[in-house]
């Protein structure tokens, strides 16, 4: 069976990832990170979807978020809230986090390398997403290009595939290929500031993309999310 790895952040995007390997016969290695994010129900989000998707193994690695400083998901820097679509895709976001991609794909060839699983899975899409410049084609390309010449298995020609399926899907197509995977979208966690009791805001960049998304897919968002206030 074909091992690969499969970041995994709890939302919509990376368990569509997650099923889109699993429906290509590989055997999974769901990979989740803690680095201080302030939305932090995503990690609950992701054990749920990892035993929902029947992944091998799901582990979780702390990081530091000493070295995320300046980002409105680690630190006290209001998330952004009811922007328009012009505005969530003009420049790059007060919610980037430096780096990031970067790093947990470099955790996740260390871990394909240990397995070793020749594939790489993450959800980056770069249509309907916020600007940020890790979540682009050229920047998998390069990071594939990186990892075959990085590593071990790469020099010695067992090469690292890295796969974003959903690098041109509009967030529409996300949702409709969920559901044909039947992911359980109740168990998925979008929202960037959720309220204490778990409820997505419904206002923050992710929350609208999310929203727009189901809406334009037809299909019911399950998740629930804090009363619109007049």
């Amino acid at each position: 069976m074909k091992h690969a790895v499969v970041l995994l952040s709890g939302g919509l995007d990376s368990a569509t990832a997650l099923a889109i390997a699993r429906s290509q016969g590989y055997e999974t290695y769901a990979l989740s990170f803690d680095y201080g994010q302030r939305h932090r129900q995503e990690l609950d989000a992701a054990r749920k979807i990892a035993k929902s998707l029947a992944a091998k193994e799901h582990r979780i690695i702390k990081i530091d978020n000493q070295i995320f400083s300046g980002s409105a998901l680690t630190d006290d820097i209001d998330v952004p809230k009811s922007r328009s679509e012009k505005e969530i895709g003009a420049g790059i976001p007060v919610t980037y986090v430096p780096a990031r991609n970067t790093i947990f794909l470099a955790h996740a060839l260390a871990w394909a390398e240990t397995i070793p699983a020749g594939h790489i899975f993450i959800g980056a899409n770069a249509i309907d997403y916020s600007g940020y410049p890790d979540c682009r084609p050229e920047f998998i390309a390069l990071f594939e290009m990186l990892a075959n010449v990085a590593t071990k298995a790469g020099v010695e020609g067992a090469r690292v595939q890295i796969h974003a399926p959903l690098i041109k899907f509009s967030k529409a197509e996300i949702v409709r290929k969920a559901v044909e995977l039947d992911v359980d979208l109740s168990l998925t966690h979008s929202c960037y500031d959720p309220l204490p009791d778990g409820r997505a805001c419904g206002k923050c960049d992710s929350c609208q993309l999310r929203q727009k998304g189901f809406g334009e897919a037809a299909v019911t968002d399950p998740i629930k999310y804090a009363p619109v206030r007049p």
